[in-house]
């Protein structure tokens, strides 16, 4: 996923970016509402991470304009707010789902997991494509008894294609997954991991449509 991470704690801010991106999600980290603003209106983000008390003003009102201009980016809120009050303004305003500081890495991972689920269509914590069995909260996938290993960045190729069920998606969105702002993109960067995708799962699982992109199948 290309993850927009809005949080103007440094410590905290570097711990979840670094975590998220071990994960092989791309990240944008940006510390005030001017910039998050910027970066909402340049990228389409899969997810949202929100904190509510930044420099230049509240994220509540940040969320209540995205929700109001139209923009369904599920969004996860993480504050220091406990309040139970808080919580019920911070999901009245659109938010997804709801984290109070401090909390564990592994927790906010596998709650970025199940909202993508609910906005990709796919419920289930298992994700049946042919003859693979696909667990993207554990990052593990098996084909006949056989695991396959991915690597996180062919893994971010693989979810990418997994929250459009059926749809082609372009090189242009892979490459948003794949990188966060300031990163190098290689010419052939997609191409290259997109086929090793394939060649771990099977070439019939990702089709190319010509001139557009790709998307999961069975068949051509």
């Amino acid at each position: 996923m290309r993850v927009l991470l809005i949080e103007d704690d440094a410590i905290l801010g570097e711990a979840v970016r670094d975590h998220v991106a071990a994960g092989g999600h791309a990240v944008d980290w940006v510390r005030a509402l001017d910039d998050a603003r910027a970066a909402a209106k340049a990228v389409n983000y899969a997810l949202i991470l929100l904190d509510l008390r930044l420099p230049d003003g509240s994220g509540i009102a940040f969320l209540r304009t995205l929700r109001e201009a139209g923009d369904r980016t599920p969004v996860i809120i993480l504050t220091a707010h406990d309040q139970i009050s808080d919580r019920i303004e911070g999901l009245n305003s659109g938010a997804d789902d709801y984290l109070v500081k401090p909390f564990n890495l592994g927790e906010l991972s596998a709650r970025m997991l199940a909202v993508a689920r609910r906005y990709g269509g796919n419920p289930s914590p298992v994700i049946r494509l042919g003859p693979l069995e696909i667990g993207p909260a554990d990052r593990r996938i098996v084909s006949d008894g056989r695991e396959i290993i991915l690597s996180g960045r062919e893994w971010a190729v693989l979810d990418t294609l997994l929250a459009r069920p059926g749809a082609t998606v372009s090189k242009g969105q892979i490459e948003e997954a794949l990188y966060a702002f300031g990163s190098e993109i290689e010419s052939n960067t997609v191409e290259v991991y997109v086929s090793r995708v394939r060649k771990k799962l099977g070439h019939d699982h990702i089709l190319t449509v010509r001139g557009v992109g790709y998307r999961l199948g069975t068949s051509a």
